[in-house]
């Protein structure tokens, strides 16, 4: 028989459930049962990785001490574990035993919340050991409460031994309408091999410096792309133009597949081309992207793609037969 032993508390000397736990090793050691000891506080780095030790476990024993509230940090981390990584099928036939000492108020309610964590997580749990031990001397010199520590031993041995049948929990059936974890779709063996990466600090930090760099190169992408977008046909519509003396007028050029329409500012020889808002133009017009390119190419004029029906256009029609004067695209 394997039984486990693991230990929420923070070690300190006068910890009286370590005073507890310690006899109850010894009671099982001497009932011939291998106990495996997992001090948390001392593991705290590797807590995600400790489901694995579940593997050969008939029984667990979850120890921890109430110091001000509740079950502490460090247990709480290996029941998170045991939740993301564990094996729920082997957790299913492993018997739990939670040991709580108080030096505060709340023993009850932590002793509570083990037993309840453990039935979710599948387990079978075992009636356990709670407390208020304001003087850890006080339970060392009491032989009764001695007594009941070792009987409470016996037990365990004895439930694990004969494999004591559970009455189900609501736990249990709460657990499989509503507290169902997403899926991973990852074999026991690829979660333990996930589990010791979380564990692994320095993978972590070299994981999150990846996402950062990859992050910084998307967006610098992406800006880049941007940028480029909004200077689309600029070029083309300034090398083309041919000004028309005393010739002026505005022009608002629509693309379907922009947000941003190019702004044609015609002032004698000067040429103002953005995109941006319109103000007041003489003439809107609207057409594709592909027209548009059939345009710059010299393939179409603004009069041809106005007259196909590509273009769609309002405003006064004179400056519009201007337009293909002003820029005139030689074909590619």
């Amino acid at each position: 028989m394997n039984i486990n032993i693991y230990y929420g508390g923070r070690g300190i000397i006068d910890d009286p459930t370590l005073f507890v736990i310690n006899k109850m090793q010894e009671i099982l050691e001497e009932l011939r049962v291998n106990v495996s000891r997992f001090n948390l506080y001392e593991l705290k780095n590797t807590i995600p990785t400790l489901p694995q030790s579940l593997k050969d476990a008939d029984g667990v024993i979850l120890a921890t001490t109430v110091e001000w509230y509740g079950i502490g940090g460090y247990m709480q981390q290996f029941l998170d574990a045991c939740w993301l990584f564990g094996d729920k099928e082997k957790i299913a036939g492993i018997y739990m035993c939670p040991v709580v000492m108080s030096t505060t108020y709340g023993e009850r309610e932590a002793k509570l919340n083990l037993s309840t964590a453990w039935e979710i997580l599948g387990g079978l749990p075992c009636s356990g050991i709670c407390g208020y031990i304001e003087n850890t001397v006080m339970l060392e010199m009491n032989e009764q409460y001695i007594k009941i520590i070792e009987k409470k031993a016996e037990n365990i041995y004895r439930t694990i031994n004969q494999h004591i049948a559970c009455f189900p929990a609501s736990n249990q059936a709460v657990k499989q309408k509503i507290a169902i974890p997403k899926g991973t779709n990852l074999t026991p063996q690829e979660t333990e091999q996930l589990s010791q990466y979380v564990s692994d600090d320095s993978y972590v930090q070299r994981q999150k410096q990846d996402i950062q760099e990859l992050a910084s190169l998307f967006r610098d992408r992406l800006t880049e792309e941007g940028k480029a977008d909004e200077e689309e046909y600029l070029a083309e519509l300034r090398k083309a133009f041919k000004p028309q003396a005393g010739f002026r007028a505005e022009y608002a050029l629509g693309i379907d597949e922009k947000k941003k329409k190019i702004v044609l500012i015609v002032n004698d020889s000067q040429l103002e081309c953005s995109y941006g808002t319109p103000g007041k133009p003489d003439v809107e017009m609207q057409l594709g992207k592909a027209s548009m390119e059939e345009i710059i190419n010299g393939r179409m004029t603004f009069q041809r793609a106005f007259m196909s029906g590509a273009m769609k256009t309002k405003g006064d029609f004179k400056i519009l037969r201007t337009l293909d004067q002003l820029f005139e695209f030689s074909e590619k």
